[in-house]
């Protein structure tokens, strides 16, 4: 696979590659996480369906968290659509020459902190939710720069008014963080229902203590596992 890179900086090129290295979990070694879980009786047949998954990264936390904001009890589709229109309105004009239909980037932190978000197919909880975790970023109070501990940054996410624990594990997983788990998903709880032969009635959460400190991947295996 080749990747495409047009540099405004030539001094940009390690952030870069850091980036997209972060996004699909390059630096990361599935083999031990892997040989941890594979004795388990729910994850070990995931594993071995699929030896090599990896946890997806993001190229940018603030813009994934946005995302799970928006795509709170909507279609992927309808979370898609007013994610464009968000960018549409705020987001920085990218010069028409760097890349063949790239228009605009994500607006930082700091746009969306002030921004007017009205009008564009969220609801008022949306908003104020965006808002307020757009300016936690902006001001530093959430550190989204792997400087802080996946319990305090999920404590300083989940502390926002409008982010559950959901959201905060989700964006901590997208982030690379290895034992984040949004144990009260849905299709995670579903696809674990669905594979046990047995279910003991313990819920997903408890279940989830044993797959520590992997729990990241656990999640990976179940999204895909519902997937098929």
């Amino acid at each position: 696979m080749a990747l495409g890179v047009t540099l405004t900086r030539p001094s940009d090129e390690g952030e870069v590659i850091d980036r997209v290295r972060a996004m699909a979990a390059l630096d990361a070694d599935p083999t031990v996480a892997t040989a941890a879980l594979a004795g388990d009786p729910l994850l070990g047949p995931l594993m071995s369906a699929r030896r090599g998954l990896r946890v997806p990264g993001t190229w940018d936390p603030f813009e994934v968290g946005v995302r799970a904001i928006v795509g709170q009890q909507v279609s992927v589709a309808g979370a898609t659509t007013v994610t464009g229109r968000i960018v549409e309105r705020h987001g920085p004009v990218v010069a028409a020459q760097a890349w063949p239909g790239l228009h605009r980037a994500f607006p930082s932190a700091a746009t969306l902190a002030d921004a007017d978000l009205a009008g564009l197919g969220l609801t008022g909880a949306r908003v104020a939710a965006i808002s307020t975790f757009a300016g936690a970023v902006a001001d530093g109070t959430v550190r989204l720069d792997r400087s802080v501990g996946l319990e305090e940054l999920i404590a300083s996410l989940a502390s926002l008014r409008g982010l559950g624990p959901w959201t905060a594990h989700y964006i901590a997983l997208r982030m690379g963080e290895p034992d984040a788990f949004p144990a009260t998903d849905l299709v995670l709880r579903r696809s674990a229902d669905a594979l046990l032969a047995a279910p003991d009635g313990a819920s997903l959460a408890a279940r989830a203590e044993a797959w520590r400190p992997w729990r990241a991947l656990a999640a990976v295996h179940l999204w895909a596992a519902a997937a098929t």
